[in-house]
C-alpha cells in the first residue's frame, strides 16, 4: 500500500524536534556499525530528517542479521533497553549473551497493513519489531515459539518485554492484538499531546528476576520537559510493584 495515500497525514512538527534534540545530545554518533543517511522524505507524510542505518546495536555488541533504518531517538533507548535489561535477562536465563537480533525497521505503510488506519510509527523510523534473539552458542530465541515454548524462553521473553516498557511508549508482544503474534513491537509513539501515556501489552501475571534499580544502563536520549518513563509492570497481586495498564482507546489497531 503506498504512502502517496496517506498524503493526507502530515508528519507531526515534534518528530522533527526530537531528532533535532537527539543530535544536539550526541548520544548517537557515527560508528563502524552505524552511518548517518540522506533525508528521507515522502512519500506522503513517510520518512525522517535524520536517518541512521545501523547494522549493530550496543557499540557492536549486539549484530543485526539485516541492517534497520531507525530516526535518531529510538536508538539510544534501544541500546539501553539491550545493555540494561536484555543481557542481564539472557545471562541469568541463558548463561550467555545475546549476539544478535533479527529485526526490523522503517516501512512506509499504514498501521498493521490496514487499509484506512493512521500511519505506522515504522513510517517514520521510531519503531523496531524484534522476531529473534541470537545468542552467544548459537541458539536463537524467537518471539513466535519461545512465548508459549520452553520454560526459560517464555521467562527470558517476558522478562525483556516488560524491561522494554520503561524504555518505549508503545510495546506490544504476543497476546497483545493478532497482529503481532511472532514479535516485540517497541516505539516512541506520543499518544497525548505530553507524550505521558503508555500502551504496554499484553497484561501478564509474570514477577520479573530482574531488579530494574540494579541492572546497568545505556545511554538516555533526550526528552522533552514533562515526560516520564513508564511504571515498573507486574501482576498487580498483593505486596507487587503496580501494574501499568494501557488506555482503552488504544486496544487495537496498533502499529
Amino acid at each position: 500500500m503506498g504512502c502517496g495515500r496517506f498524503a493526507f497525514e502530515a508528519r507531526e512538527p515534534w518528530r522533527a524536534q526530537a531528532e533535532e534534540a537527539c543530535l544536539r545530545a550526541k548520544v548517537v554518533q557515527p560508528s563502524a556499525y552505524l552511518s548517518r543517511l540522506a533525508e528521507i522524505d515522502g512519500p506522503g507524510s513517510c520518512g525522517m530528517t535524520y536517518p541512521f542505518r545501523a547494522s549493530a546495536f550496543a557499540a557492536g555488541e549486539v549484530a543485526l542479521t539485516t541492517g534497520v533504518t531507525l530516526s535518531c531517538p529510538i536508538i539510544p533507548e534501544i541500546d539501553s533497553w539491550l545493555l540494561g535489561t536484555v543481557q542481564p535477562a539472557a545471562d541469568l536465563y541463558f548463561g550467555e549473551p545475546v549476539i544478535g537480533l533479527r529485526a526490523g525497521s522503517y516501512s512506509c505503510r499504514s498501521r498493521n497493513n490496514q487499509s484506512g488506519a493512521r500511519m505506522s510509527e515504522h513510517s517514520y523510523g521510531n519503531a523496531l519489531d524484534v522476531f529473534a534473539f541470537r545468542l552467544a552458542g548459537g541458539r536463537e530465541i524467537t518471539l513466535r515459539k519461545g512465548w508459549r515454548g520452553a520454560d526459560d524462553e517464555q521467562e527470558f521473553l517476558r522478562e525483556v518485554f516488560l524491561g522494554a516498557c520503561r524504555h518505549f511508549t508503545t510495546v506490544l508482544a504476543p497476546g497483545s492484538d493478532a497482529f503481532h503474534d511472532d514479535h516485540l513491537h517497541l516505539d516512541l509513539a506520543r499518544h497525548d499531546a505530553r507524550g505521558l501515556r503508555r500502551v504496554c501489552k499484553p497484561l501478564l501475571k509474570f514477577e520479573p528476576r530482574l531488579d530494574p534499580d540494579r541492572v546497568s544502563r545505556g545511554p538516555e536520549s533526550p526528552r522533552p520537559r514533562g515526560t516520564e518513563r513508564p511504571a515498573r509492570l507486574v501482576d498487580g497481586q498483593a505486596g507487587a510493584p503496580r501494574q501499568l495498564r494501557p488506555s482503552a482507546d488504544l486496544s487495537s489497531g496498533l502499529y
